[in-house]
């Protein structure tokens, strides 16, 4: 029995165990029989059974085989060294563990670098060097599939043809291949081709698509850039002589993600054309040349331009007839104009001589004689007088002075000076006779100036001119008053009749007039208005009767008072201090002693030992001092000496004994003084 399969035969006789059928290892691997065994020689038969375990071998009878014949597998260049690129699966029908087994290897179709590894046993391919698609945009090889069958000549393999597209990324940055420098006529049109810019870039796609752009160098927009075909045109009229050379700086950048961009500092070139007419540097030219000077002498050197650069801008001079231009001679190269004879003042004064340059522009020169030093510079009025507020501040002008001269030119130019001595206050200006302060002017330390300004030409024999400036000094309220002391102390009897003088305050202000002037008040601790101040003198006085006895309180102490005196100067805004006065008001005995008690009522047994305590009597004065020291005494009711009164505590001892049956009551009258 073979599971109903009938793969075997048995000969019933002999035994011998038949094939009947082919068998397959990859359906069934091994076959499990029962035989069994009849003996019809019993009666009744017997029957006996064995199992037969029969293993079917292996016969490598399948191919390796891929699912394709052929695979396109892209990865992207610069990946890791070691990177997976793809899993071969081959398969093999075969059941036994070598004929089955697939080892893989890699075939190159050509002889070049295989950046390629297969792993013989998994199929895994991986890189093994870095992958560049600018230096190899594609690899294609053969994978192959071989089983492992113990006999080489049984073995049966399989192949694949792979190839492996290298991905671009963007790993490259365009690069400019056309010049820096370019070079174009100032005259050309508006839209005229200037340069083709070119960049190139190794990618490939969106990566190696390069656009272009003027990031600097273009701020008044003179061209345009097509940012496709990088072709740079003029997009308004060039003028050398306004600008000769443009540095632009151009950005090449790709489409890919991130972008990558190149840049090019360009140089545009403007060459000349000769547009620009010569101009004088001046329209008209003024000199003096002293007569009866010899031939030849030097009258003045006149100068054009062109803004024109080489040969364009080569001028040449020439004089215009015209009245006297005979006496006169033109460098024609250098501009120079020199005379050619003698000149005679009182024959022709001024000469007008026009000179030109080869094209069209015209300079006039007038040439007059000069003028002698024979005037003196003279001041309007020889004194002046300035008043000016001492907080002016260092370096202002208090008065610009004028000094008149009559001749011209060097000989007319006026030079101001101070002579005597101005204490470092003031200094003048040379050139304009402006009088500046040179520091910060304080009336209190000078409050008057005087010295003297002279005036003066380039003249070596001509006497100078000299005035008499007065700068008077006004106040400003700058200065504080100040008390003499603090800190006062006074005293003032008691009782003393109002508006009695206690003491004179006195402070002191550098200021003059109302800011000088200064006013006396109580600022504080004058509760209840006691004491009063002379606001102009400063005497302090009394404006009730004070009483040494009476307390307060506002006051520090019950004989005391602390004033805040203010010392305030006229001037706006006004300036004040403080200072503080102790007021100490002196006793006066005014006050008699008072007795705790009018009466004081005292049991005592007649029992009591001589020298006992009886009572004690008390007396308050409110005096100080010694007018507050009482004294006590018995003035009457101690006739036979009983009792015992201490003068100075008031303590009462018994003296002699008690006898109720002779006295019931003692009445004592007590004085205190």
């Amino acid at each position: 029995k073979d599971d109903d399969n009938v793969h075997f035969e048995i000969d019933s006789l002999t035994g011998d165990l038949f094939l009947s059928k082919e068998l397959d290892y990859e359906t069934t691997s091994h076959f499990f029989l029962q035989v069994i065994v009849k003996d019809y020689n019993n009666n009744p038969p017997q029957n006996s059974t064995i199992f037969l375990s029969i293993d079917v071998e292996d016969k490598n009878d399948h191919s390796p085989y891929f699912q394709d014949d052929f695979v396109v597998i892209g990865i992207e260049e610069n990946v890791p060294v070691g990177t997976l690129v793809y899993t071969f699966n081959a398969k093999d029908g075969d059941g036994s563990f070598l004929n089955s087994k697939i080892q893989y290897s890699l075939e190159m179709s050509n002889m070049g670098e295989n950046p390629f590894l297969i792993h013989p046993l998994y199929g895994t391919l991986t890189t093994t060097s870095p992958l560049d698609r600018e230096i190899t945009h594609s690899v294609i090889f053969t994978v192959s599939a071989a089983d492992q069958a113990i006999n080489l000549t049984d073995r049966r393999l399989d192949s694949l043809a792979v190839k492996i597209l290298i991905l671009d990324i963007n790993d490259n940055s365009p690069y400019f291949t056309s010049s820096s420098l370019s070079y174009v006529m100032e005259d050309v049109e508006v839209g005229f081709l200037v340069h083709h810019i070119i960049a190139k870039d190794p990618d490939e796609g969106t990566n190696g698509q390069v656009t272009y752009h003027i990031l600097s160098g273009n701020e008044n927009k003179a061209f345009v850039l097509d940012k496709i075909t990088g072709l740079l045109s003029t997009a308004q009229l060039l003028d050398r002589e306004t600008q000769e050379c443009y540095i632009l700086t151009v950005v090449a950048l790709d489409d890919g993600s991130p972008a990558l961009s190149a840049t090019q500092v360009l140089t545009i070139v403007v060459l000349d054309v000769n547009d620009e007419t010569p101009v004088f540097t001046k329209q008209l030219y003024e000199t003096a040349v002293r007569e009866n000077e010899d031939p030849g002498e030097f009258v003045i050197k006149v100068e054009a331009v062109d803004r024109d650069a080489g040969l364009n801008s080569l001028l040449w001079y020439e004089i215009l007839p015209g009245i006297g231009y005979e006496k006169f001679k033109m460098n024609s190269s250098s501009g120079e104009l020199v005379t050619t004879a003698s000149l005679d003042r009182e024959t022709q004064e001024v000469f007008s001589i026009k000179g030109s340059p080869s094209r069209s522009s015209t300079a006039q020169l007038y040439l007059t004689v000069l003028d002698e030093n024979d005037h003196s510079p003279l001041f309007a009025k020889t004194q002046y007088q300035i008043s000016v507020t001492e907080d002016i501040g260092e370096g202002s002008v208090i008065l610009d002075l004028y000094a008149a001269d009559e001749d011209d030119g060097l000989n007319g130019e006026v030079m101001y000076s101070l002579i005597d001595n101005t204490f470092g206050a003031f200094a003048i200006n040379s050139v304009t006779g402006s009088i500046v302060t040179t520091k910060a002017l304080d009336r209190e330390i000078k409050s008057l100036y005087t010295f003297r300004v002279v005036a003066s030409d380039c003249s070596t024999h001509l006497p100078r001119s000299t005035t008499v400036m007065t700068v008077l000094i006004q106040d400003v309220n700058d200065n504080i008053p100040k008390f003499q002391q603090s800190y006062y102390k006074a005293s003032v009897w008691e009782g003393q009749s109002p508006k009695t003088d206690i003491i004179q305050v006195f402070a002191t202000d550098l200021d003059s007039g109302l800011n000088g002037e200064i006013e006396y008040s109580i600022l504080s601790g004058n509760e209840n208005a006691t004491f009063l101040i002379d606001s102009a003198r400063g005497i302090l006085a009394t404006n009730t009767v004070l009483d040494h006895e009476n307390t307060s309180s506002y006051r520090e102490t019950a004989s005391s008072y602390h004033l805040v005196l203010l010392a305030s100067d006229c001037g706006t805004p006004s300036l004040s201090s403080t200072a503080t006065v102790l007021i100490t008001v002196l006793d006066v005995n005014d006050n008699a002693p008072v007795f705790s008690s009018p009466e004081y009522h005292i049991h005592v047994k007649e029992s009591t030992p001589i020298g006992s305590h009886v009572t004690e009597v008390s007396a308050n004065d409110c005096d100080a001092g010694t007018n507050a020291e009482i004294t006590y005494t018995i003035i009457s009711g101690n006739d036979r000496g009983h009792f015992h009164l201490d003068g100075k505590t008031g303590s009462m001892d018994l003296m002699k004994m008690l006898d109720y049956e002779d006295t019931v009551k003692f009445t004592l009258i007590i004085q205190a003084t």
